[in-house]
């Protein structure tokens, strides 16, 4: 694949990104948002399977030999265990939730894979009007322009970011690490949203993110972190044969100095509850 191919998809992504947010904005904005739930208790909206339809849809027309992960209408993750053969990994909302209820905090996220590594990565926040982009290897810009992220080395003065799972069961050792962090960190957010999260970790707003989540939440933000110059890895080991690239357990997303520390201190925290 070529560097002007590879551009050339970048820009697709870009538009159909901000078209979808336009979707997403005027949805909202006629108040005529419809709600169900899928697995009992994830949130999706009308706005959800719009978006996610015009962009499939657009992927199909333009590059139809390329394979879909999408979170509402291909949502299976064996694809994510293939790399060699372009894919295009979709989250039409992230922070659907938020969405909901009227918060800001909403994403596109669009990453495209290829050669076992994500090349390609959009974040577009319609509701800020904001676009997070990278193409690994050129850096990470938001609208356009270049970010970097905190340099923050002090974990004592890091601002932590995290998020919780749908389901209840099994919110001890979450709650384990979060109690460990909130005594060694500034402060935690909780914002609703991972691409954004780890997008605000590449451009500073933030300064380390820790989370379980699925490929399409991470896949376009984490290419955005890494091209910002963030050290992206995972607090705990990656299964023997997975790729790391789309292994979205145990996530983690720092400025670099705060990595080392910060996994140490996950690590400590899982290993408590093992111990007892």
């Amino acid at each position: 694949m070529t560097e002007p191919m590879i551009a050339e998809i970048a820009a697709f992504a870009r538009d159909i990104a901000r078209k979808a947010g336009e979707i997403i904005t005027q949805e909202r904005a006629g108040d005529a948002l419809e709600h169900r739930y899928k697995a009992q208790q994830e949130l999706v909206t009308s706005a959800d399977l719009k978006a996610d339809a015009l962009i499939t849809g657009a992927i199909r027309e333009q590059y139809p030999s390329h394979r879909i992960l999408s979170e509402e209408s291909h949502p299976d993750l064996a694809e994510a265990e293939d790399l060699d053969s372009p894919l295009w990994i979709i989250d039409p909302i992230d922070g659907t939730v938020n969405y909901a209820y009227g918060h800001n905090q909403v994403a596109v996220s669009i990453a495209w894979g290829y050669r076992g590594k994500i090349q390609v990565g959009i974040v577009h926040c319609p509701f800020q009007g904001e676009t997070f982009e990278a193409v690994r290897g050129q850096g990470a810009t938001l609208n356009n322009r270049p970010i970097r992220h905190s340099g923050c080395d002090r974990l004592s003065q890091a601002l932590v970011a995290t998020g919780f799972p749908y389901g209840k069961d099994r919110l001890a050792p979450l709650i384990r690490r979060l109690d460990a962090v909130l005594h060694h960190c500034r402060d935690i957010r909780r914002n609703g949203s991972a691409a954004l999260d780890i997008c605000w970790v590449a451009a500073g707003r933030l300064d380390a993110y820790y989370e379980t989540v699925s490929p399409w939440d991470c896949a376009a933000a984490a290419l955005v972190a890494q091209e910002a110059g963030a050290r992206s890895g995972h607090f705990l080991p990656v299964p023997e044969g997975r790729n790391p690239e789309l292994w979205s357990q145990n996530l983690l997303i720092t400025a670099p100095a705060l990595y080392e520390p910060l996994q140490t201190l996950l690590q400590e925290a899982s290993s408590e509850g093992i111990s007892r």
